[in-house]
């Protein structure tokens, strides 16, 4: 058992006595007093009484595990309770999710372009890998296409945020509030003009690349990083080593600034729920509730139509793998962290009959090319947010976005809040606004243990396919060493 599952079996409990009754503390007022009970009633007092106790026992259990998660989820309920109990005041705290969108918007440029440069020159040396390397990216890319394909074709099909813009509309026209114009309007944008792809294909090619960061171009601002992060890893080791430097240390300062501007992330993500519920009304948890369940289902999808065929084709024991994977799986569903399940990961795909040069090359490598879980979910909530705002993505729009997010997802993995980044950088590239995206943020947790799950599994299976695609798998025992740390 390594450090990361023992530090999740030991914290876990703990973080279930306090954080389980006062979510049951919450539920329990909103049956006693109703979802939005009033003041002017004594249930509609006692209900609001109880849901307050339970918010208070909540932040006293996130104080104690000091999570920036349950921050955020705290702040997701309390903004829905100011909003429901004291819209007026809900909405002048629009200017605390303006805050916070501005200081995303001024990370995503730099960080892209740090994370993208690294990610691609350091796999600089893929040439000399060779057949491996080549065989990995083929698995890695088609899987991630399919990934992002059934994203797409879930929301289409179920068009989630349409009920969002749809409630939006009407309870705002119903409201006795000023300016009640609903989520769409939260923080307005324009609609996506339609353009020749003549002009697209002009337009992705920066001018300057000072410009392009100074009107946050985003997307020119990742063909410029891809390009030079080609051109840097064409280079020798001696030239190449003080620009990677200087990339690795933008990189990692961005990070540090990343997670410094997250400590701001429960105020804005509660202050926009305030207002958007103040404006909106309660229409949008079910939507949120919604789109949750879409995502497991079509991660669910995923692994049934393209996992589940890739361990077919490739001949591997699928109850075998399962019961293999079944640990780090966990250990990525309970922490909703890759990095945590990576040592196990290895170790029980080493025991599994997966060659250690073969996994040693593989499961690093996919944490920047084969991300599937994390592109299925970027592709479903960058369209989700289209539908919330009333915006129509035409099938060739959502084909180039198709791409786009093929090319923005390498290189994010360890990236705080990866999903928010993206998406933000998607907003800034199709002209959509970024209201909604805070509303998603506010279950970005509850998704984000199924799309880690996945990404884990899918590593550890890209592991066995291309093994058995070079004829290795198991062609040699695995060590003493891994298979009694496997037995531990």
């Amino acid at each position: 058992m390594d450090r990361g599952e023992k530090r999740v079996k030991s914290e876990l409990p703990g973080a279930g006595r306090i954080l389980f009754p006062g979510i049951a503390l919450y539920a329990a007022g909103v049956l006693a007093g109703g979802v939005a009970g009033s003041l002017s009633t004594p249930l509609g007092r006692v209900g609001i009484a109880i849901r307050v106790a339970g918010l208070l026992l909540l932040a006293w259990g996130a104080i104690r595990r000091r999570s920036l998660t349950i921050w955020i989820f705290w702040a997701m309920l309390a903004g829905i309770e100011l909003g429901l109990d004291a819209p007026r005041l809900a909405i002048q705290l629009r200017v605390l999710s303006d805050i916070f969108l501005r200081l995303i918007r001024v990370i995503v440029g730099p960080l892209i372009l740090g994370t993208l440069i690294t990610g691609i020159a350091g796999h600089g040396d893929l040439r000399a890998v060779g057949r491996l390397g080549l065989k990995s990216l083929i698995y890695f890319e088609v899987l991630t296409t399919i990934a992002l394909a059934i994203g797409l074709v879930a929301i289409d099909v179920s068009k989630v945020g349409t009920h969002l813009h749809a409630g939006s509309a009407s309870t705002a026209a119903a409201s006795a509030l000023p300016g009640g114009s609903g989520l769409a309007e939260a923080h307005p944008a324009q609609a996506p003009q339609q353009i020749s792809w003549q002009e697209f294909l002009i337009h992705v090619f920066p001018e300057s690349i000072a410009k392009s960061m100074a009107d946050n171009q985003i997307l020119q601002v990742a063909v410029f990083a891809i390009l030079f992060g080609l051109a840097l890893a064409r280079l020798n080791e001696e030239r190449r080593a003080p620009m990677m430097r200087l990339a690795e240390s933008l990189t990692e300062t961005m990070f540090a600034f990343t997670n410094l501007v997250m400590y701001f992330a429960p105020f804005g993500v509660g202050a926009a729920l305030a207002y958007t519920v103040a404006q909106s009304g309660l229409g949008v948890m079910l939507s949120l509730g919604r789109l949750l369940l879409l995502l497991y289902i079509a991660l669910i999808a995923f692994a049934l139509l393209a996992m589940l065929p890739a361990a077919l084709i490739a001949r591997i024991p699928v109850r075998e793998f399962l019961r293999a994977v079944a640990e780090p799986a966990t250990i990525a569903f309970a922490t909703s962290t890759s990095e945590a399940a990576l040592p196990r990961s290895m170790e029980v795909m080493e025991a599994f009959g997966v060659p250690r040069r073969i996994v040693a090359f593989v499961i690093p490598t996919g944490y920047s090319f084969n991300l599937a879980g994390s592109a299925l979910y970027l592709s479903l909530a960058s369209v989700f947010v289209a539908q919330a705002a009333g915006f129509r993505m035409e099938l060739r729009t959502q084909i180039v976005m198709l791409g786009t997010l093929m090319l923005m997802s390498k290189g994010l993995a360890g990236v705080p809040r990866a999903g928010l980044v993206v998406l933000m950088a998607m907003s800034s590239i199709f002209g959509l606004p970024e209201g909604p995206i805070f509303v998603v943020l506010g279950i970005d947790a509850l998704m984000d243990m199924g799309r880690t799950t996945v990404n884990v599994v899918g590593n550890c299976l890209a592991a066995a396919v291309v093994a058995r695609w070079e004829g290795e798998f198991r062609s040699e025992a695995p060590s003493e060493q891994v298979l009694a740390a496997v037995e531990d």
